[in-house]
């Protein structure tokens, strides 16, 4: 017997007759999972498929190892713009080297109908989305097992009104990356940055703290008095209130005069322009892992000239900042966006905080992201035998 990916889901197949019979389950991954307990050779292959007039199937390419009888599933609910830049080739072959399959989670069906999952991977923010993940708590109406011989997989009809079961218990808890309510304090650039602000890193090698910031959420004509009476002085950033994850929400703008405040589109967020020798340094965080990467940013007000070997800020630091950060936020898959004051070593300022950025841009992010996944569900395999 053998497990194949067939559009995106998992079907159960088997050879009768040199014909490939296939059978769509539920569960879909659950009957893998059970296969490897039960110590089968499994494989999993992604394949291509056509059927004929008889609906006989023909089966593609690939190879898909499992590794210390346990299959990691991860779910994955990302627009095909993220889908593409996160799910690249050498990080899905080197996932499956390690056990990990990546399952695009069908948004037009129920949630407790898919899985089961290890863990769920999203970026999709809409409402609808965020009931989806309810569902998670769903009773499960079907359940498939083996019959007496191990060969079949069988279908159970399970009545609703007569046993009240509970996804998580009927399935492995499933972790999710990352709780709604912890991402959407990031999609307000007036309260993102406050869990920075609120804390104190002294003794750590360095100070962070946050730019001075004004919230204009409307009548672009009033920004100039606004601006005046906050005491903030030109130039100033400009970023749109909203930090959805759109193009239009990583926009930025400097004005320089009260003619370009004027011309200003609220909602925004006018944060203080720091000196800092036209350098930024993105500060990706993958769980407990840190990977900085410098950039080129705006260029200093009085100084054109960027800082093409700037320093990264210290290691300490960062770990620090990090780890306070993962536990106000709530989150475990994030990056930063840090500049250092122009003229000092050791004063940084947080000017963004972004959830599941472009890790595909992080140098060795697919061994990272891999190494973390896995982590994630030895931790959990742990606890519960624990």
């Amino acid at each position: 017997m053998l497990l194949v990916e067939l559009d995106s889901k998992i079907v159960a197949g088997w050879i009768t007759d040199g014909i490939w019979n296939l059978h769509p389950c539920y569960g879909l991954v659950m009957v893998c999972k059970e296969l490897i307990e039960k110590e089968w050779e499994v494989q999993v292959v992604h394949i291509f498929w056509e059927v004929n007039k008889e609906k006989r199937c023909r089966i593609g390419l690939g190879g898909f190892p499992h590794h210390n009888n346990r299959l990691v599933v991860v779910g994955y609910a990302l627009t095909l713009k993220k889908t593409k830049s996160f799910l690249q080739p050498k990080l899905e072959g080197l996932a499956r080297n390690k056990g990990i399959l990546f399952v695009a989670i069908d948004h037009n069906r129920p949630l407790a109908e898919q899985g089961p999952f290890d863990v769920v991977l999203h970026k999709l923010s809409s409402k609808e989305w965020r009931q989806i993940l309810e569902m998670l708590q769903e009773p499960v109406r079907e359940l498939f097992h083996f019959d007496d011989d191990g060969d079949n997989v069988v279908k159970l009809q399970i009545d609703k009104s007569s046993v009240d079961l509970d996804y998580r218990q009927t399935h492995p808890e499933v972790t999710v990356l990352d709780p709604p309510d912890a991402i959407q304090h990031l999609h307000n650039r007036q309260s993102m940055l406050q869990a920075v602000a609120d804390m104190d890193l002294s003794e750590s090698y360095g100070k962070v703290g946050v730019p001075r910031q004004l919230v204009i959420k409307r009548d672009a004509s009033s920004i100039p008095d606004a601006v005046a009476k906050s005491g903030l002085t030109l130039p100033l950033v400009a970023k749109p209130l909203v930090a959805d994850g759109s193009a239009k929400s990583h926009e930025l703008s400097l004005a320089y005069d009260q003619y370009s405040l004027q011309k200003l589109e609220p909602p925004l967020v006018l944060q203080e322009f720091v000196n800092h020798g036209g350098v930024l340094f993105k500060v990706y965080i993958v769980g407990e892992a840190i990977k900085v990467v410098r950039r080129f940013s705006l260029p200093d007000v009085s100084k054109r000239e960027l800082s093409r070997n700037a320093e990264l800020p210290p290691r300490p630091l960062l770990e620090r900042l990090a780890k306070e950060l993962r536990r106000r936020l709530g989150l475990r898959l994030f990056n930063l966006d840090i500049i250092r004051e122009h003229g000092t070593r050791d004063r940084f300022y947080v000017i963004d905080i972004n959830y599941f950025p472009g890790y595909g841009k992080m140098p060795e992010y697919e061994h990272i992201f891999t190494d973390f996944l896995l982590s994630l569900v030895q931790g959990k395999y742990k606890r519960r035998s624990g």
